[in-house]
């Protein structure tokens, strides 16, 4: 028999973190967070944290786990997921990964290989032509050398693209060779995959609107000065180039103004989304559930039910 694990998935805004919590109270399951986001420390409104209360009753794993300055890598991740996985198993319990950083759940369910570690003097190099030139410009240099990474990388993906350039130069290797050449480690788990998603992708939109405008009432940008303000951030960093923070940190730079900065941020957001509709499309496999069903918990928890008795 294998051990059983749950994946709960789906874009931004769908509502992911509040059914969780409830499957928790329902069954026995402890919640892993598979948010590239989440791990930052300080960054709690706009990254659409669990709040303390909602946290006693379900606590999340890898949330809170390094610092803004540091990078959190994929692979790092599955690591640390394998290692909370095999923890809750070891109690009698069911691991309930949810979250919405699609790169995470597809590397730990189809396995990851070994990298290279990063260069530290590359990637401030690579930074410094993004800071020149704009990260469409280095996605350009990187369709030249690997078209096949690039084909899935988004112009303005700045983590995405340096990491790839990076190997380029580090190794004369391409990311996609590497990922062809490595070899690739599977896991012995019984995977259930449930999506959880709007029907209509207006309602998605209209969501994000909503929570961004929530979240900017909270004080987002009260949160984004205190990271602001502390010398040893920069906006090439991968906590600061989250949606949501890279344009309010773009504002505090006096790029442009309040009004702007939230059309810009609820477009990055819903851009996002997109992207990661594209990652949900690749799990035929998966159980998908209409967020907006009044029935839709019922449907879960016998989905689950049937999965785990």
């Amino acid at each position: 028999m294998k051990n059983k694990i749950i994946c709960l998935m789906g874009p931004t805004a769908s509502g992911k973190t509040d059914l969780a919590i409830r499957l928790v109270q329902d069954f026995s399951c402890d919640i892993i967070s598979v948010d590239s986001a989440m791990v930052y420390r300080g960054m709690d409104i706009g990254t659409a944290k669990p709040s303390r209360a909602e946290l006693a009753r379900a606590p999340h794993r890898l949330i809170d786990i390094c610092d803004p300055a540091e990078n959190y890598s994929a692979g790092q991740f599955c690591q640390e997921a394998l290692t909370e996985i095999q923890t809750i198993l070891s109690q009698g319990r069911t691991p309930l990964l949810v979250g919405g950083t699609m790169l995470y759940f597809n590397l730990l369910q189809r396995g990851f290989s070994e990298f290279p570690g990063a260069n530290a003097l590359i990637r401030e190099q690579i930074n410094q032509e993004a800071e020149t030139h704009g990260w469409p410009l280095l996605h350009a240099m990187l369709v030249k050398v690997d078209p096949v990474a690039a084909a899935h990388i988004h112009p303005n993906d700045g983590q995405r693209i340096q990491r790839a350039l990076e190997l380029y130069r580090a190794t004369g290797k391409t990311l996609s060779q590497w990922q062809q050449e490595q070899q690739w480690h599977e896991h012995p788990f019984d995977i259930l995959n449930i999506i959880v998603a709007p029907s209509e992708r207006a309602l998605v939109h209209a969501r994000i609107e909503e929570r961004f405008d929530r979240m900017l009432k909270q004080g987002l940008v009260a949160e984004v000065e205190q990271l602001f303000q502390r010398g040893d951030l920069n906006a090439m960093m991968p906590s600061i180039r989250m949606v949501g923070y890279r344009q309010v940190w773009s504002y505090l730079s006096g790029e442009y103004d309040l009004a702007e900065m939230r059309l810009r941020a609820i477009y990055a957001t819903r851009q996002f989304a997109k992207r990661q509709f594209t990652w949900l499309r690749q799990w035929h496999d998966a159980e998908k559930i209409d967020s907006i069903d009044p029935d839709s918990y019922k449907k879960i928890s016998n989905i689950i039910s049937n999965f785990l008795y």
